[in-house]
């Protein structure tokens, strides 16, 4: 076990399998030293979708901020598999997008994406701050209402 395995494991967080993508794209794309991630949405451990509906509506900030953890521990799940389960080789986080499915007017997607931002910094340290962006959306695939795509840099 390296490092961020043995960081994982004090944050008492297990990964998931990544899920498998539902059409005609692949889970990351390596390209030089850089990892792509596909956007992930809510998949739980068990494979089911949680946090389905409108943040501002259904959906609290506070459990939109899980969702976005929760989309935050799937693209670690990617990422695992893109290093070839070596997380130690992640160089930095580079950048997240974020998308927020939420009522008209909303005003607070950088803070519903802070779920998956600040696991990023508890995970890989300074390693882990990044650029990004949190936008909202009229609407997300399969109602889920977070997000998030991902690019690493590693070794």
């Amino acid at each position: 076990m390296g490092k961020i395995d043995d960081r994982l494991k004090e944050l008492n967080i297990t990964l998931s399998e990544p899920a498998s993508p539902v059409a005609n794209y692949v889970g990351y794309v390596i390209t030089g030293n850089l990892v792509f991630i596909s956007g992930q949405v809510t998949f739980g451990p068990d494979g089911n979708l949680m946090y389905q509906g409108i943040v501002g509506d259904t959906i609290s900030i506070e459990e939109a901020q899980k969702a976005a953890r929760v989309c935050g521990l799937n693209i670690l799940a990617q990422l695992k598999s893109a290093c070839k389960g070596d997380l130690d080789r992640v160089v930095r986080c580079v950048k997240l997008g974020g998308f927020v499915n939420a009522v008209p007017g909303f005003e607070n997607h950088p803070t519903v994406i802070n779920g998956t931002s600040d696991l990023m910094v508890e995970v890989f340290g300074d390693k882990g701050k990044h650029a990004r962006f949190a936008m909202g959306a009229g609407s997300l695939p399969v109602n889920v209402s977070v997000e998030v795509d991902a690019i690493f840099e590693i070794s």
